[in-house]
């Protein structure tokens, strides 16, 4: 059994161990290691053994914000192996999908696709749905479409989340527009979250279907054409994009700008529509041409992977903040265990962990 009792930047482990019946704490030699997981360290220390009793061993813990943690100071030595095997552990990132909420032209069943319409009353309260079910998931950087009914879908989301943080769409158009949204304080910086807009994110053009009522449109046209031109991979609309051409732009996006933010351990949420993200959930799944067509998201529905050693391992989507998700950071009364303000480990990490420490015996 594991308990905490962390204070911030110090706090203590306790760890409860058996020992045989010849055995005693006074076996327990003065150990440490240390533990570096994403953006922070934790330095373990066993008390020196008159602090141990028979059946209980107590270690100091020192975490850090940062993973420079001083290497000069002989209570955060450690050997290189634990480390390692450390970073094994926790070397894991979430990927958080969410399909825009209700446009207003959802609700009006016209063809949208690039046409800048923003949320419903509706789709307001999706967005907000959506952020109570990730409000316990770190969240490092956001990714949107240009379309404002995405951007406020993330935006919405994120004021549920329990960090506060706050997203700042970052101006890289122009050098002027980088120096006019400069911030200048590094406390304000670190409480705020990147988003990062692109049109590579929006949705499929629809060409000249664009503002025409779906209905409509498939008593003028046929409802054969229609479901081809909206469910086909590779048949476009008149004017418009397949499938397969906006999947060459949204997955190419994702691989050069979003996966390497996933692989250098940031946690990110992506939210763009339905097109866009079934292009990006083929990439992430491996789907062919056809199962990809079959694939339905629904608005303001978060959907989570997790991604670990080059690979996407699908979560499903996290319930709500009163129940035990899936696969959720949550609070450390629930499932984790806590190092400071921002930085939580998933206790499923921790049998193996634990397992790890060798801190009795000679």
């Amino acid at each position: 059994m594991v308990a905490t009792a962390f204070r911030h930047p110090v706090g203590i482990f306790h760890l409860h161990c058996s020992v045989g019946e010849t055995g005693s704490a006074r076996n327990c030699r003065q150990s440490s290691f240390r533990f570096i997981s994403k953006n922070f360290a934790v330095d373990v220390r066993l008390l020196r053994k008159e602090h141990c009793s028979s059946r209980q061993c107590k270690l100091h813990v020192v975490c850090s914000s940062s993973s420079q943690a001083s290497t000069t100071d002989p209570i955060l030595s450690t050997s290189q192996g634990i480390a390692n095997n450390a970073q094994k552990i926790s070397s894991e990132s979430s990927l958080v999908l969410i399909r825009h909420g209700e446009s207003l032209w959802n609700e009006k069943n016209l063809f949208t696709g690039c046409v800048d319409v923003p949320l419903t009353k509706r789709g307001v309260d999706e967005a907000i749905e959506a952020g109570k079910r990730i409000s316990n998931i770190p969240v490092d950087m956001i990714y949107t479409s240009s379309l404002i009914r995405a951007q406020m879908t993330a935006m919405l989301a994120m004021t549920q989340h329990r960090r506060k943080k706050v997203p700042i769409i970052v101006h890289n158009e122009s050098r002027q527009a980088e120096t006019w949204s400069q911030i200048y304080s590094g406390d304000t910086k670190k409480q705020s979250i990147p988003v990062i807009t692109a049109w590579q994110l929006n949705e499929r053009m629809y060409g000249e279907l664009q503002g025409l009522n779906k209905l409509e449109t498939s008593e003028r046209y046929g409802k054969e054409k229609v479901h081809e031109w909206r469910r086909s991979y590779d048949i476009p609309p008149p004017s418009g994009e397949s499938l397969e051409m906006c999947s060459q732009r949204a997955v190419a996006y994702f691989r050069e700008q979003i996966e390497p933010q996933l692989q250098s351990g940031k946690n990110v949420l992506v939210a763009a529509h339905g097109n866009s993200l079934r292009s990006i959930i083929m990439y992430l799944e491996r789907l062919t041409s056809q199962e990809v067509i079959r694939l339905e998201l629904s608005t303001g529905v978060p959907l989570l992977y997790i991604y670990k050693e080059g690979e996407f391992m699908r979560r499903g989507s996290p319930v709500g903040p009163t129940e035990p998700g899936v696969y959720a950071h949550t609070k450390v009364a629930l499932n984790s265990i806590k190092a400071g303000d921002d930085h939580f480990l998933p206790v499923r990490a921790f049998p193996e962990f634990i397992s790890k420490l060798q801190i009795c015996g000679r």
